[in-house]
């Protein structure tokens, strides 16, 4: 039956569905990085975003459309992570700009395709230079071209569907507009990410309701797998309407909410189980589709939990202040000792949410705070959230490498103004070299370099410059690039991998190429990277 509105029900419908296949998929889109690290996480990033705009769709009581609009919206804004989370938050914020021109309590086909040009115009808005052969170029041109044939559209499936093809098109055509995603053989993982919330959106339009897919196939394997989650939640419901119960409407929201899943239908009766850090909001969903006749709710994490830092808001507000985002414990121990006033832990591996950002600068309690990313994947996140913390004065340093943000720091003087030290930190990042060596986890070409999966990859400054199959051959070969006649200090920060023998090699190895050179050698413990080094 063809569609020719979307209700309220129909839009949480489209927008959950969207969510779940973008979760089941986020691993192949992980896979698209350019670079074959181990770290791609923009899959992640991305689920990570719109399942905190679907958690909070769920405490929406209203049957308004815009309200659940906005509710989504302001969910996964805070929620954002990455560049290309932090621009689909961005995608969704417009939905909502666009969703607040209609005067009635639905969508028809023009009120949708206003929706979708609004989504792409506030997306675009968001970066200060878009780049084309990304994520934006993908919401772009399916709507241009969506547009460009309305007229042929009869229903809003028709829409969604050819909206959808262009969608994937333009997805593949990325690699011709960035030719880095040529040589590296793989279309843009932030379009991906977008085509597969579209793809479970357009099916949810055809009444396939997708659910979270099940785990149990990697436990069997493993035999043993860990809960990533706090409580086990199981319920026994009377239902309501037993013979109108639909177990995959049920699952939809609670597999955004957890893992471990399982919705049974017995009779007039639903037997419900989740892994879930919210049981009371578990309780909730299931409470509209009956009575509980029992349920319990079991802590099983209650160890290995990372201590809170604490709020200083009763202490006396600061004048100024600093946030790092660092990986790894010697890392963040050092950042520590050289002023940073609250570590947000994640980086390479887990990219912070936009409310990691605005909690931060809360808990810091100054009037001025500087945030050092330290990621370049990280930046938009911490802008984001710099604008809405109200009168609080934050400025984000452009710091893209672990290297970058421990040296700016030497520059910084507490009892300087925001500006002077921000001016200070940023000239110090332009006199500093960033390495990285790290591991392959494909075979690829980039810039020449050809690489092969289990090699050992030098990163000078983002770009991969030595790939070999001993890990010692690539650190000569990265530091014979970043070492220079003039260089003077050289900071290793050394991963979780690295031997006490391998340490001992480092300092040869870096006055063999430059003898003058001071050489300090810092535990990072990290993982992944084997070498973090700034050389100034």
């Amino acid at each position: 039956m063809a569609v020719v509105q979307i209700d309220v029900a129909l839009f949480r419908k489209m927008v959950i569905n969207g969510a779940i296949n973008l979760k089941n998929h986020q691993a192949e889109v992980d896979a698209f990085n350019v670079f074959p690290v181990p770290d791609g996480d923009t899959g992640t990033n991305m689920s990570m975003t719109v399942t905190s705009g679907i958690r909070e769709l769920e405490t929406c009581e209203s049957s308004s459309i815009i309200d659940n609009a906005k509710v989504l919206s302001r969910g996964a804004l805070m929620g954002a992570r990455g560049n290309s989370g932090v621009i689909l938050s961005q995608f969704f914020r417009g939905l909502y700009v666009g969703l607040k021109e209609i005067q009635h309590n639905y969508l028809d086909i023009h009120d949708l395709m206003n929706c979708l040009k609004s989504g792409c115009k506030v997306a675009y808005k968001a970066v200060m230079e878009p780049v084309e052969g990304t994520i934006l170029t993908v919401v772009r041109e399916a709507a241009e071209n969506t547009e460009a044939n309305i007229d042929k559209f009869s229903s809003i499936d028709e829409l969604v569907d050819f909206y959808y093809a262009e969608a994937c098109k333009s997805l593949e055509r990325t690699p011709e507009l960035l030719p880095v995603l040529k040589e590296a053989g793989v279309v843009d993982s932030g379009g991906a990410g977008f085509c597969k919330v579209v793809e479970g959106m357009n099916l949810a339009l055809k009444g396939k309701i997708l659910s979270v897919e099940s785990e149990e196939h990697a436990e069997k394997k493993e035999k043993k797998i860990e809960t990533k989650y706090i409580y086990v939640t199981e319920l026994k419901l009377d239902l309501k309407k037993p013979d109108s119960f639909d177990v995959k409407e049920l699952i939809a929201p609670l597999s955004l909410l957890g893992e471990y899943v399982k919705v049974e239908r017995v009779d007039n009766h639903a037997f419900v189980s989740v892994n879930t850090d919210r049981p009371g909001r578990v309780i909730e969903i299931c409470q509209k589709q009956g009575e509980f006749v029992t349920f319990k709710i079991e802590n099983i994490k209650t160890q290995n939990e990372e201590p809170k830092q604490e709020a200083k808001a009763a202490e006396p507000e600061k004048d100024s202040a600093l946030i790092a985002v660092c990986f790894g414990s010697g890392i963040v121990q050092t950042f520590k000792e050289m002023g940073v006033d609250y570590v947000i832990e994640g980086g390479q591996t887990m990219n912070p949410s936009t409310e990691s950002f605005v909690e931060a600068i809360k808990t810091v309690n100054a009037k001025n705070v500087i945030i050092i990313p330290n990621n370049g994947n990280v930046v938009m996140a911490a802008k984001q959230a710099a604008g809405l913390v109200g009168n609080i004065n934050v400025r984000v340093l452009p710091a893209k490498t672990i290297a970058q943000g421990y040296v700016s720091l030497i520059n910084y003087n507490p009892e300087a103004g925001i500006d002077e030290n921000v001016a200070a930190m940023t000239e110090q990042i332009e006199h500093v070299k960033s390495g990285e060596i790290t591991y392959s986890i494909r075979d690829t070409e980039i810039k020449g370099v050809k690489i092969n999966s289990g090699d050992f990859m030098g990163i000078a400054d983002g770009e991969i410059v030595v790939s070999t199959a001993k890990k010692e051959d690539a650190l000569s070969g990265l530091l014979e690039k970043i070492i220079e006649e003039d260089s003077e200090i050289i900071t290793f920060f050394v991963g979780a991998d690295v031997t006490e023998d391998e340490k001992q090699l480092v300092e040869d190895v870096c006055l063999n190429i430059n003898s003058n050179l001071d050489v300090e050698i810092i535990d990072g413990n990290q993982d992944i990277y084997s070498y973090i080094i700034a050389v100034e």
